[in-house]
């Protein structure tokens, strides 16, 4: 595909506005804890947006609008429960992670969470923890380079595997430099560039074909069942779809944004900041997908996760279209560095520190999160050198992957002051393995989302374990009663 001057001039000049901002992060970055939290800094604003970008990623401007242009109305269900998820996590989780983390010896990783908050001298939490992190991190970082792969291979008319180079290494490179402050503070910006191709590319779409009747008289003339939210839609389906929501409290790059937020008090208003936007972002990603049914009704792509790539070069001048491609980019990049962060401090934090160096000096630190990257990195690029994987697929798999393991053990460890460090480690396993488990099976009960069983069994196990376990030491029990009382 040949692509304009305009369009490359305007891509090239945010790729280097990224590498920039990692240069910047750089220079400030001076211990660990500045690299994988960075120093616990974040304005409310900030962090809701980074969460936001970092949690989307090229699912949301590519899996979504493609499933929207295969299926049509019946994938928003995906949306509905995402919504309902992400409030949820930022109304129940959020502050209480903030305090928490902070009254539990000052916690930076989730791993690090877990093992002061249930006391736990053997590492066995932290450890376990920390391999469940790399586990369906792998899957859901090369995700992300497909995405990137895909969208250099689309726009550029690279060959797929350069292109997969090209992306990681940008990637890579401000995330190995500035850490945890150059991936929230290029989110940010990201995020805001995500939400103005979302605003931009459905209206632009919808006026193009006519007008809103005009689009769905277009799309029923394709198929009226895409028009109905329930078409072909069982129980089991529904739910699955919306259990898509029970991922947000298990998922680390996600809720490390809220122990990264400056001061508790600002999570009402972070709140409000991140559900906004995500909000509106959705519906943006719905209708563009729905609506180029509509405007590629007699052409129709062969690609359907590039639909929202597609729309931009069509629909906009070069300038434009190497902005919204510039946001696409976003949108792959605010993931992928987060999830090569937290998975480089699970490396450096929960196996190098605590079980090799204990005695590591601060900058050694930091170069060894720098290291692990890098290595983490190319691990993912191996894995997505298959074009024919999805984006959609390897998402949901790490995404029910997290949200089964961790989710439960979360909540539960915020709101429960009996439970245990064994109900949490047994918990953590049994919903990584029926995730693991779940998905290999097919007919029946076993088509519902492998997210449902694996929240379920997780949080039944952390109950009953913990219910038969002995009562926490007087010290845990005083730390949790502290943090109730600073919430």
């Amino acid at each position: 595909m040949n692509i304009s001057t305009p369009t490359l001039i305007t891509f090239i000049v945010y790729l280097v506005g990224m590498l920039v901002i990692g240069l910047i992060a750089y220079s400030r970055t001076k211990n660990l804890s500045d690299y994988v939290l960075g120093g616990r800094d974040l304005s409310g604003s900030v962090a809701a947006l980074s969460a936001g970008a970092s949690d989307m990623s090229g699912w949301l401007l590519l899996g979504l609008p493609g499933a929207m242009y295969v299926s049509g109305m019946n994938q928003a269900w995906i949306a509905v429960g995402l919504s309902v998820g992400a409030y949820l996590n930022w109304q129940f989780v959020a502050k209480r992670l903030r305090v928490y983390t902070e009254v539990a010896n000052d916690s930076i990783t989730v791993p690090d969470y877990l093992e002061n908050r249930f006391h736990d001298r053997s590492k066995i939490l932290r450890v376990t923890s920390a391999i469940v992190i790399l586990l369906f991190f792998t899957f859901y970082t090369s995700s992300g380079m497909v995405a990137g792969a895909t969208l250099f291979e689309q726009s550029f008319g690279m060959d797929y595997t350069t292109a997969l180079w090209v992306g990681a290494i940008v990637i890579v490179s401000y995330t190995f430099m500035g850490g945890f402050q150059a991936v929230c503070w290029t989110d940010f910006f990201q995020g805001l560039l995500m939400f103005l191709a979302l605003v931009m590319v459905p209206i632009a779409v919808i006026t193009n074909t006519g007008g809103w009747t005009e689009t769905l008289g277009k799309v029923a003339a394709v198929d009226p069942a895409m028009l109905d939210m329930f078409h072909e839609m069982t129980l089991f389906g529904i739910i699955s779809l919306m259990a898509w929501g029970l991922g947000y409290f298990g998922q680390p790059h996600i809720i490390v944004r809220f122990m990264a937020v400056r001061s508790s008090k600002e999570i009402s208003s972070a709140r409000l900041v991140g559900m906004s936007w995500m909000v509106l972002s959705l519906y943006g990603s719905i209708f563009a997908g729905f609506a180029g049914i509509a405007f590629f009704a007699g052409n129709p792509l062969a690609e359907p996760e590039t639909v929202f790539i597609a729309l931009s070069q069509v629909l906009f001048n070069p300038w434009i279209a190497g902005i919204l491609l510039a946001a696409i980019l976003s949108a792959i990049m605010s993931t992928i560095d987060s999830q090569l962060l937290v998975s480089s401090s699970a490396l450096t934090e929960d196996f190098y520190k605590a079980l090799i160096r204990p005695e590591a000096s601060e900058a050694e630190l930091v170069w060894i999160g720098r290291g692990t990257v890098g290595g983490i990195a190319l691990i993912a690029i191996l894995m997505a050198l298959d074009p024919n994987n999805t984006v959609l697929g390897l998402v949901s798999y790490a995404w029910a992957g997290f949200g089964a393991a961790f989710g439960p053990v979360i909540i539960l460890s915020l709101y429960w002051k009996r439970m245990t460090r064994n109900g949490a480690l047994i918990g953590m396993l049994v919903g990584a393995v029926t995730v693991i488990v779940w998905k290999q099976l097919s007919g029946g009960l076993f088509d519902m989302y492998e997210i449902v069983p694996g929240f379920i069994l997780c949080s039944l196990t952390v109950f009953l374990v913990s219910s038969m376990d002995k009562e926490p030491d007087a010290d845990i029990q005083y730390e949790f009663t502290a943090m109730e009382k600073e919430c």
